[in-house]
């Protein structure tokens, strides 16, 4: 049996959290998680959505969603259409989204390289993050020849769907890349790889050339080269050039894809100069 000392402080009611906790032992508040998945849904539909579209999709209690649209509307983080029946992102997500891109350490070097490869090969440049199994634009430098009249950078798509992914992809292990992706991929277009066996094999190609390219995949009548920035382990970001998927030529490729990896091995070498990891 342990005795007390005369002395010892009586121990509080209230058991004390054990020292290796940590964020990720905590389980997740409800209504934050709610809330953030209003925002995903919010942003990710093309439309604005009814209250009841939106219960649809996400199945809470209509009670408890409509008191945290209400509340995101409040605060301007959700605007609502003249009738006030359907709602979207509002501006306050679009300062929330700046400030990740002001704050992000590779960015500037990104943005430079993006500029120096569009004026060197006249096409469009992405740059884009690995956000689990999709990729995420940081920043684009548009053709001048482009029609395009809304910007790609904020937007997501799967990875396995886009030349930025499959680089991204190729730089995991084949049983890290079927631990990241859902269990059935989903088609964009026709020429989406939707199989897995074949999208493996595609990977190793990738792996074995060091670089990306997929024709209408993503969008009907572009394709895309892309490089891996090597300067994390595994690579998170990733260069892409996208052009008219009739100028995609087998040696024209080649050449876009030279350009593309001279400026990401260029990009990488002064991010890790500068300590950026």
């Amino acid at each position: 049996m342990v005795e007390l000392m005369p002395n010892a402080r009586p121990r509080s009611a209230r058991p004390s959290a054990p020292e290796s906790a940590t964020v990720n032992d905590v389980s997740p508040v409800k209504s934050a998680e709610r809330t953030v998945k209003i925002l995903e849904t919010l942003a990710a539909s093309p439309t604005r959505l009814t209250l009841s579209e939106l219960q649809e999709r996400m199945g809470y209690p209509r009670s408890s969603l409509h008191a945290l649209v209400r509340t995101l509307r409040d605060l301007k983080w959700v605007e609502t259409d003249e009738s006030g029946s359907a709602f979207g992102v509002g501006p306050h997500a679009l300062l929330s989204g700046t400030a990740y891109l002001d704050r992000d350490p590779a960015l500037r070097s990104a943005c430079e390289t993006l500029e120096d490869l569009r004026t060197e090969i006249g096409y469009t440049i992405h740059y884009a993050r690995r956000d689990d199994a999709h990729v995420l634009y940081l920043a684009s430098r548009e053709s001048r020849n482009s029609v395009r009249l809304v910007s790609r950078v904020g937007r997501r798509l799967p990875a396995h769907v886009t030349a930025l992914g499959q680089a991204l992809l190729a730089d995991l292990t084949e049983a890290e890349v079927d631990a990241l992706l859902p269990g059935e991929l989903t088609a964009i277009t026709a020429n989406t790889i939707v199989e897995r066996a074949a999208l493996h094999a595609e990977l190793d190609v990738v792996r074995k050339r060091g670089w990306a390219v997929e024709r209408e995949q993503g969008t009907e009548g572009v394709a895309c080269v892309a490089v891996a920035v090597g300067y994390r382990i595994p690579a998170t970001d990733a260069v892409s050039c996208s052009m008219p998927t009739h100028l995609a030529t087998g040696k024209h490729v080649e050449e876009v894809a030279e350009a593309v990896i001279r400026h990401t091995e260029a990009l990488a070498r002064t991010l890790r100069r500068e300590g950026i990891r």
